[in-house]
């Protein structure tokens, strides 16, 4: 224990006297320093004083599904970045090939008293009902960024895919296309889900019959290959231009495009989702609708620090507004022909 007790003093540049002062809960520790030495046993897996369980550590869970999808690790640096200026210590946890999945993740996480987590484009509840469970039970900080699903009971920060589909269509049928498409993630996933409503909506004021768009609308996965694959169909089906629920989904359509012999964007428009990193310099550039992830994050941060200090926060969604970002992937419907 005393080897330990020196560790602890040497990370947190402190005396074992004071190491051991701070355990014993004694006030002759100045809050700063108290904070220094609570904050070495955390980082160094040690567990806090019964007296001081309740209180939170400064440790902050980046929870995301992947790293493949470039906007994952957007998010991530952004909060990373925030958390740190607010003192608290970033812990990026994401799925890996070899089956470390989000409920091994929590359970880590709660096993150091963790200050709160931040969920990107996931949620608790796909870490398993017991690993949820246990987080609500103990209360921990939680906001959950581009949620898949609902999660009502939860703060949560996202990007406004209503008015996303919005821009889009406007977008394209001002450049004169008609048989439109719509390529987005699996049925149940939530932006999906609000993205099609927007779709929907957008041509039935538009008093088109369902039976000239319904056709037109693709789920899949999350990946270049299956965008290719589901957007194959759509252009058999007579597809001139693809809305798509990801630039990693937009890039797949371009591929099942040209797959068929066809030119982006002389014969097939295609409009992305998030503006992730290289999208102005892939060929064509990718037309995509843009996240405002530094907004969007700096929010996340504030709600969390808010729960972190004890106050209450209202579950509820805060929408931001995205940005349509042209760029070469779309242009008049078969002008590649005249």
């Amino acid at each position: 224990m005393a080897e330990r007790l020196a560790e602890v003093a040497r990370f947190a540049g402190v005396s074992e006297v004071t190491v051991r002062r701070t355990l014993n809960g004694s006030p002759l520790v100045a809050a700063v320093t108290r904070e220094r030495v609570l904050r070495a046993l955390d980082v160094m897996g040690l567990p806090r004083p019964a007296l001081m369980e309740e209180e939170r550590g400064p440790l902050v869970g980046v929870v995301v599904p992947d790293l493949q999808n470039p906007v994952f690790p957007a998010f991530a640096e952004a909060l990373a970045g925030r958390l740190n200026k607010r003192g608290l210590i970033p812990a990026l946890c994401t799925r890996t090939a070899d089956g470390v999945s989000e409920a091994n993740y929590i359970e880590m996480l709660l096993a150091q008293n963790i200050g709160g987590i931040v969920f990107i484009g996931s949620s608790y509840t796909d870490a398993g009902a017991e690993q949820g469970a246990a987080l609500k039970a103990r209360k921990v900080p939680l906001v959950l960024v581009n949620p898949a699903d609902e999660n009502a009971d939860a703060v949560r920060i996202s990007a406004d895919d209503t008015d996303a589909v919005h821009q889009s269509l406007t977008h394209l049928t001002g450049m004169g296309h008609e048989r439109i498409g719509l390529l987005v993630g699996p049925v149940g996933h939530v932006p999906s889900a609000r993205k099609l409503a927007a779709f929907a909506d957008f041509f039935k004021a538009g008093r088109v019959p369902p039976e000239q768009w319904m056709p037109l609308v693709g789920h899949t996965l999350f990946s270049m290959e299956a965008g290719a694959s589901v957007a194959a169909g759509l252009l058999r089906q007579g597809a001139t231009a693809l809305v798509c629920g990801s630039d990693e989904l937009a890039l797949g359509a371009i591929r099942g495009a040209r797959r068929q012999g066809l030119d982006v964007p002389g014969d097939v428009s295609v409009v992305g989702f998030d503006d992730s990193l290289f999208m102005g310099v892939v060929d064509p550039p990718l037309t995509t609708c843009r996240q405002p992830v530094s907004r969007m994050a700096e929010a996340a941060v504030e709600v969390l620090l808010r729960q972190i200090r004890g106050h209450r926060v209202e579950p509820g969604v805060t929408l931001f507004q995205t940005q349509l970002i042209l760029r070469g992937s779309t242009g008049r419907p078969g002008h590649a022909r005249k």
